[in-house]
């Protein structure tokens, strides 16, 4: 009984993660966030779009526990709270590299015979 209520919980919790990273944004954030700390006025810069919309979905992203911050002087700077998880985020993308690139290749083999 224990297991299987361990088991319902962890994908109670891994349904909760994926709910999290289900937006652009926030997957462009943890993408920007590879490479260390970054301000929310970094992250403005680098992506792009207004510093409301990347507040708020840092503070997602912080409040589901996928990031951690610090606060030095009036900045904040934020981090990955578990930097491992860009492993799944590194092999789904990957996947999907491979996808697009399989569907560019059927297209691209339809349109050679559609030329015929």
């Amino acid at each position: 009984m224990a297991r299987q209520r361990t088991q319902r919980l962890i994908y109670e919790m891994h349904a909760q993660v994926c709910s999290v990273l289900s937006n652009a944004k926030r997957l462009e954030i943890i993408g920007l966030l590879r490479e260390g700390e970054k301000t929310a006025g970094d992250l403005t810069k680098e992506m792009g779009i207004p510093k409301a919309n990347v507040s708020q979905q840092l503070t997602v992203l912080r409040d589901k526990g996928i990031l951690t911050s610090r606060r030095e002087g009036r900045r904040i700077y934020y981090r990955l709270s578990f930097p491992k998880m860009l492993k799944a985020y590194d092999l789904l993308r990957q996947v999907l590299l491979e996808r697009l690139q399989e569907q560019g290749d059927a297209a691209a083999l339809i349109r050679g015979k559609s030329h015929e």
